[in-house]
């Protein structure tokens, strides 16, 4: 299985090596495998730059000076809102693995004074604080527990006033029209042990659960839409 920021643990002993592997347009993969019948963890920057674009176009940063985003892999997200937004520094919170990756990445963008890795497994440690939490292509990965786990985690770590972005392939509310968000939530329940895709509803009343005060979806590139809960 080859999931983007799925942030699995790794199984004792030495942190694996990370691999290379060409693609057809020259994009790399990085990937790196992190224990026995755990998912591949990989980083690819085209996979989601037009969200990542988008969220920092759209997204009104101006309110905010800090990020954090979870299972940021290459660390395009922090990097794509710094570039856009020079009074915003950043955290990419990801396992050990992925630290060269996004290191190399942040420093082909000349970014390194603002933005930083942070080491770490986001459903068992201390999420680092920061104005804004996002979670791209992460909370589909994981079952309902764990989505309200990690929900919560962001919720905690904010402060008052703070934003939790979430981007998915996000499902409309009548499960008609998005053909590829139903196809993404098959594509989940088969490659990971209870991940789904979901309703902007589903979303919204999980962060209202959590204690997110407001909520809004809005649409970004191509299949992919945000749902945002202030704190």
């Amino acid at each position: 299985m080859v999931t983007k920021g799925t942030n699995a643990p790794a199984s004792s002993g030495d942190t694996p090596p990370i691999h290379f592997c060409a693609m057809p347009t020259g994009a790399r993969i990085a990937y790196s495998v992190i224990g026995e019948g755990a998912p591949l963890v990989w980083a690819a920057p085209w996979f989601n730059m037009g969200a990542a674009q988008a969220i920092a176009r759209q997204f009104p940063w101006g309110e905010y000076t800090s990020v954090l985003d979870l299972g940021t892999a290459e660390g395009n997200l922090p990097v794509q809102v710094a570039r856009t937004h020079p009074h915003v520094s950043g955290i990419g919170f990801d396992l050990p693995p992925l630290a060269p990756v996004f290191a190399e990445y942040v420093s082909a963008h000349d970014l390194e004074p603002r933005l930083r890795f942070h080491a770490g497994d986001f459903l068992k440690d201390p999420l680092p604080s920061a104005d804004v939490v996002v979670m791209g292509m992460i909370l589909h990965d994981w079952d309902l527990d764990e989505k309200r786990v990690l929900i919560a985690k962001a919720y905690a770590t904010l402060p008052p006033g703070g934003a939790l972005i979430v981007y998915d392939t996000v499902i409309d509310d009548d499960r008609r029209q998005h053909a590829f968000g139903l196809l993404m939530s098959l594509n989940m329940l088969i490659e990971t042990q209870g991940g789904f895709d979901y309703t902007a509803a589903d979303c919204i009343g999980w962060l209202t659960d959590a204690g997110f005060r407001e909520t809004a979806v809005e649409p970004l590139t191509g299949p992919m839409s945000m749902v945002v809960g202030i704190k």
